[in-house]
């Protein structure tokens, strides 16, 4: 059955992030670490986000603010380079606890934040701490946010460029945790019939929660990412705390 529930997840999950731009991965990431050993995890929640953000900034791509992703994609490789260097190996316990805890960037206060993602210094800020984020957790855009509450963009430029940016981070993830299970017997990786359903189901999640995201205000937008992400953050936690004891 673990096929089946992870088609149903990419769907849904793309369809959340098409909506709230970072809701879905980490609903998904916490998925698959229930699902899959914790390397398999990575790698298929990099596939599967690759996909959805990627179509995603393809749709909205006339919003995408380029020299932020140019930027951005510089320090995401030397993050990546950094992580593999180091050769970090999260376990089911920690990768829950991070995953419970990197939500909670979203309530740091807006008068402590100084980061703006449309300077250049800040872009590559961003690049660096959330594919380094995303490298240790699974997940990164909850940490992306800080670099954008600032800025004056509006919610299509803010998912569009958000999905830009998380094509690199979820890139990098790929090959940091693939690379070495390549030389591992399938490294509990699912069978490729389950991508060949949920790679277009991912799509069509994404094109769902656009169409919804048109029909939002830019307030309802903000507030309901703000608490969705923090109740899935406080339900990994508590999985941390009872795979910790």
């Amino acid at each position: 059955m673990t096929g089946p529930i992870i088609i149903v997840l990419a769907f849904c999950t793309a369809f959340l992030s098409g909506i709230l731009g970072m809701a879905g991965g980490l609903v998904l990431m916490g998925g698959l670490a229930l699902l899959l050993p914790v390397s398999a995890a990575f790698v298929t929640h990099g596939i599967l986000q690759l996909v959805a953000n990627g179509w995603r900034a393809i749709l909205h791509r006339h919003f995408v603010q380029w020299t932020i992703i140019r930027n951005y994609a510089l320090a995401s490789f030397v993050a990546a380079a950094l992580v593999l260097w180091v050769g970090y190996a999260p376990s089911r316990a920690l990768l829950f606890l991070l995953l419970g805890l990197v939500p909670m960037l979203i309530w740091l206060p807006r008068k402590w934040i100084r980061l703006d993602a449309s300077r250049p210094a800040d872009a590559m800020a961003a690049g660096f701490f959330v594919t380094g984020i995303s490298l240790l957790s699974g997940v990164g855009g909850p940490g992306l946010d800080i670099f954008f509450v600032r800025t004056d963009l509006t919610r299509h430029q803010i998912v569009a460029t958000k999905a830009a940016t998380q094509v690199f981070s979820h890139i990098a993830k790929i090959f940091v945790f693939g690379a070495p299970l390549l030389g591992v017997a399938r490294g509990g990786m699912p069978p490729a019939w389950v991508f060949a359903f949920a790679i277009p189901l991912s799509m069509l999640g994404t094109v769902a929660g656009g169409w919804v995201l048109d029909r939002i205000s830019d307030a309802n937008f903000k507030r309901w990412t703000a608490w969705i992400v923090t109740a899935v953050g406080m339900l990994y936690l508590v999985k941390a705390a009872q795979a910790w004891t």
